[in-house]
């Protein structure tokens, strides 16, 4: 029962704690899996992580933020009623537009009972930078309440944090700065300077995504359109000649980046879009039907990836230019089949 007695609701919580913390740590991992299961094919998300609150931390952050207050109003309490982040997860997202769609995604499957928009507060002043998040307590709602597995866990509360990588990285080193306040006004705009820094990173890696996904827009139609002799081939018009061609392969960025940039070199910086587009579309039915007889031989339909193929492709259009795309045995190979194809 509720009272104003620091001491006696001291060992009362501990006492919940002991008793509850193997049920809190379960509740956890079945938070986060859930969490997991709901976001992972939505949103590009950095990690989904949580912890329990440690007892002693719960007490000391009642003490500093709540005793005092509830005291001076006569009002009594029980410390776990004040701790809504005892179960405590973060989601890191990569980019801050999908902080609100993300604690969107969450109200669809969690009952919300409070919001705490860290973004809206700091973005509605002009004069300071500092920490950006999303904070949601939510609990479990219907039907889940219901089922076997989560029953047990139906009257937890948890704290969900939704921020960035970058607002992550500025609350991890904005807690190890010692003093932030009663400080020198030099250090002061020096921090503030630090933290409006992180906040443009935020803006400009987001600002570099949109601006990709614009650069692969327009690639396709660059690609239907040129007939410049100039323009060079990158990783965006190359996906848009040769992502037709391979509809069940996903292409990872990354490896596209670092492919393109090797043919761009053997062919000593002048492929250009209009060459492998012509290239691409010459050799492409031949260097399928290759990889249709390696298949057979290796009793595997997928013995060589569409970069292997490419490759091949590159290699037939110019096998001086193009001689060390492949290895001598991939060369070796694929001349004695071109060798017997041409000959039937």
């Amino acid at each position: 029962m509720a009272s104003l007695d620091f001491e006696k609701e001291k060992v009362i919580f501990r006492d919940y704690w002991n008793e509850n913390s193997n049920l809190l740590n379960q509740a956890k991992t079945a938070f986060i899996a859930i969490i997991n299961a709901l976001l992972i094919d939505e949103f590009p998300i950095a990690a989904v992580s949580g912890r329990v609150k440690l007892r002693e931390e719960c007490v000391k952050k009642f003490s500093l933020k709540y005793q005092s207050v509830l005291e001076q109003e006569n009002t009594p309490y029980e410390i776990k009623d004040h701790i809504t982040d005892l179960i405590g997860l973060r989601i890191v997202s990569l980019y801050e537009t999908d902080v609100s769609k993300i604690k969107d995604a969450l109200a669809e499957e969690f009952d919300i009972i409070e919001v705490t928009d860290k973004i809206s507060a700091m973005e509605a002043k002009d004069d300071s930078f500092g920490y950006k998040g999303l904070h949601v307590d939510l609990k479990l709602k219907s039907p889940r309440t219901g089922m076997k597995e989560y029953k047990r866990y139906s009257d937890l509360r948890f704290e969900v944090q939704i921020r960035t990588i970058i607002q992550d990285a500025w609350s991890v080193l904005d807690h190890k700065i010692k003093y932030k306040k009663s400080i020198p006004t030099s250090m002061k705009r020096r921090i503030n300077t630090l933290a409006a820094l992180f906040e443009l990173a935020d803006r400009e890696f987001y600002n570099i995504k949109s601006q990709t996904d614009d650069q692969q827009a327009e690639a396709k139609v660059k690609v239907d359109q040129t007939t410049s002799t100039t323009e060079k081939l990158d990783a965006f018009t190359f996906l848009a000649i040769v992502e037709d061609k391979f509809v069940d392969f996903k292409f990872q960025p990354y490896k596209i980046d670092g492919f393109v940039a090797e043919i761009v070199e053997y062919s000593n910086g002048t492929l250009k879009i209009k060459d492998f587009k012509e290239i691409f579309e010459k050799e492409f039915d031949e260097v399928e039907q290759y990889k249709e007889y390696l298949g057979k031989e290796e009793n595997d339909p997928h013995v060589i990836n569409p970069f292997t193929e490419i490759r091949h492709i590159l290699y037939k259009s110019d096998k001086e230019k193009y001689k060390n795309i492949l290895y001598k045995n991939q060369r070796d190979r694929f001349d004695s089949w071109l060798d017997g194809n041409q000959t039937k």
